[in-house]
This record gives C-alpha cells, structure tokens and sequence, in this order.
C-alpha cells in the first residue's frame, strides 16, 4: 500500500461509477473509491471500496476539500 494512503492523507479524486437510467433525466452516481497523487506527479494510486456496476462508465473527479463541503 502506498505511504499516502497509509498515512490518511485526503485523496486528490473522488472515484465513481456512474449508469444512465433511461427513464430519469439524471444518472446515478456511486462513489466506488478514491485516487491519491504520486510524489513525483506521474501517477495516481487507486484504491477502491466496491466495483462498479457492469456497463457503468468510471469517472474520477477532484475531492473537495472539507472547506467545500
């Protein structure tokens, strides 16, 4: 496991799997994990709670911070 996750640093991105319901106008969309940056800036480790469901598109997006809560 990566020492940033080991050292409870806040994730850079929020992981989702997002399905389309054809009967609503919105998707729905599931947290699935998060994404930490590499200290040299060329990569991310992933780390995930669930998977996603199949056929969903996964998107990763950047946390907000607790300010923005």
């Amino acid at each position: 496991m990566s020492k940033a996750v080991e050292n409870k640093t806040l994730p850079a991105f929020r992981i989702y799997g997002v399905t389309k319901n054809p009967d609503a106008d919105k998707a729905n969309w599931q947290e699935i994990g998060a994404a930490w940056r590499h200290k040299d800036g060329k990569g991310h480790t992933l780390q995930f709670k669930a998977l996603p469901m199949i056929g969903a598109e996964v998107v990763r997006r950047e946390a907000k911070s607790h300010s923005q809560k």
